[in-house]
């Protein structure tokens, strides 16, 4: 990856506060004014065929180059393009699509190429390579599974991070109901985008089924929960060309795109491959440790899958959305036994449905999972030091 001077302006993002008054809304469908309307179950006849309805959307308050690529079936007619805030872009995949989608940021444009900070495609608008890292990533595998019925998909961490994301289900008119809050993933960990934190919210869902969210996470933990040695773009040095310590006393950038240790390394024991290719012998390390703590439903390093991975019976369609509202998603971990039973049945029992809108149940499922894997501390910070690689906890 080219090393690149460290930009000024690089995309402030800090211009919105997602903090969550009452929002007054109704029992089906965010207020309007959120700048989002929930997508509503629509006519078959509305689709192409078995084409499949891939909507992008960019609520950052900078333009983004939304980037596509085709790994598998009929991808979209555009392999990226540019999208100012606040628009939205659908896209029509088919049935058996298998590809990715991110955001490229601070382009510059020249007809048919396209040179970005994050995620560029070798120097072209229209992709037809994987992006350069980091980027936060949203994989599909629309005909999958048994019989090829069932759809995959993830937020993927494992090239590093540079934008939050969610990606949100749109059912067709002859699918199964699933509800909203086991199929609407969201990695918020850019400050200035956090929800005042709440174990749960109806952001991109409605107030009968509310997601379950990451509880503890701050603006503030936000902005540094990156170890320093993986940021693509760290601050210039002091005067005197050396970092205090602990370095976290330098303020980051609001936007501060984050490398995985794999792409920032490259070796075989950080990427899990060569003889580290064994989910026995190659563990998550700090940086997955850290993601999967602000961003537990993403998927944070190679053999992450069974706790990132979506899994529902094929046949909608999927909008991705770049800087979402709310908070990061807890679903696998609080919600994961309901997201078996869609995998494995494709419904929910009455049951089931009962659990799932139950907020009381859905809360208190969160806050003891979120006990369980260590992350029930509301004031903790992380304190990183590159100078000798070691991380101190310290809890207000």
């Amino acid at each position: 990856m080219p090393k690149t001077a460290c930009i000024a302006s690089l995309f402030a993002l800090i211009t919105y506060s997602a903090a969550s008054p009452d929002l007054n809304i109704d029992k089906s469908y965010l207020d309007p004014s959120r700048g989002y309307v929930a997508p509503r179950q629509g006519p078959s006849s509305n689709w192409k065929g078995d084409k499949k309805p891939l909507k992008i959307t960019n609520k950052c308050p900078d333009t983004l180059w939304p980037a596509l690529l085709t790994q598998h079936g009929d991808g979209p007619d555009s392999g990226g393009f540019e999208l100012g805030s606040g628009k939205s872009k659908t896209l029509w995949i088919g049935s058996t699509w298998q590809g990715r989608v991110w955001g490229r940021t601070n382009c510059t444009v020249d007809g048919e190429s396209a040179r970005c900070s994050t995620g560029d495609c070798f120097g072209q608008l229209e992709c037809s390579f994987a992006g350069e890292v980091p980027a936060t990533l949203a994989e599909f595998t629309l005909a999958g599974g048994i019989s090829n019925a069932q759809t995959f998909y993830d937020i993927s961490l494992v090239d590093g991070y540079n934008l939050p994301m969610a990606i949100n289900y749109i059912p067709a008119a002859n699918t199964t109901f699933i509800p909203p809050n086991l199929t609407n993933a969201a990695c918020i960990a850019t400050p200035g985008y956090l929800a005042a934190g709440a174990l749960s919210g109806e952001d991109y869902s409605n107030s009968t089924y509310p997601i379950p969210w990451e509880p503890y996470e701050s603006n503030d933990s936000a902005r540094d929960w990156c170890p320093w040695s993986l940021l693509a773009y760290p601050p210039d040095k002091p005067g005197d060309g050396i970092y205090p310590y602990p370095d976290d006393d330098i303020k980051r950038p609001d936007f501060s795109p984050c490398l995985s240790q794999c792409a920032a390394t490259g070796r075989d024991e950080d990427c899990c491959v060569g003889d580290y290719h064994d989910a026995e012998i190659c563990k998550p390390g700090r940086y997955s440790s850290l993601m999967k703590t602000i961003c537990p439903d993403a998927y944070s390093f190679a053999f992450d899958d069974q706790q990132s991975t979506f899994i529902v019976p094929s046949g909608g369609g999927w909008e991705v959305l770049f800087c979402p509202a709310g908070r990061s998603t807890t679903i696998l971990r609080t919600l994961g036994q309901y997201m078996s039973e869609v995998a494995a049945s494709g419904h929910l029992t009455d049951e089931s449905l009962a659990a799932v809108s139950n907020l009381s149940y859905i809360e208190k499922r969160a806050e003891e999972t979120a006990a369980a894997v260590g992350f029930a501390r509301p004031a903790l910070f992380w304190t990183l030091s590159a100078a000798v690689g070691s991380v101190f906890m310290v809890v207000l």
